[in-house]
């Protein structure tokens, strides 16, 4: 279950989102602390986040709401979302079910820069 205690020490009104009215999120497997992906969400995303207790982000490509796993059945359970000391960016804790990556991979940084 999601720990929603932040809502009454920081609330969703306290966060700094972008002239876009995006913040930055960071996923991060709440068992083995592996960044999983970044992404964007809006307040409506973080609202639908909020109540399903899974990841909704905003797609800044295809300019809309999306559920992550929706189509492919990868979803991400939230079960904390955590707030940086300048409120600009969230970090969710999640149960990831199958990868998180688009591409199959279990977490989107599988590369290594060289």
């Amino acid at each position: 279950m999601m720990n929603n205690e932040w809502q009454d020490e920081i609330g969703v009104g306290r966060l700094t989102f972008d002239e876009k009215g995006l913040i930055t999120t960071v996923v991060q497997d709440a068992m083995t602390n592996d960044v999983l992906m970044v992404a964007w969400m809006n307040a409506e995303a973080l609202r639908l986040t909020l109540e399903s207790e899974q990841a909704h982000f905003w797609s800044r490509s295809r300019g809309k709401l999306w559920h992550k796993g929706a189509t492919s059945g990868n979803f991400l359970n939230v079960r904390e979302i955590r707030v940086d000391c300048d409120a600009d960016t969230l970090l969710l804790k999640v149960d990831p079910v199958g990868p998180a990556c688009h591409t199959g991979e279990r977490s989107c940084f599988f590369r290594v820069l060289e």
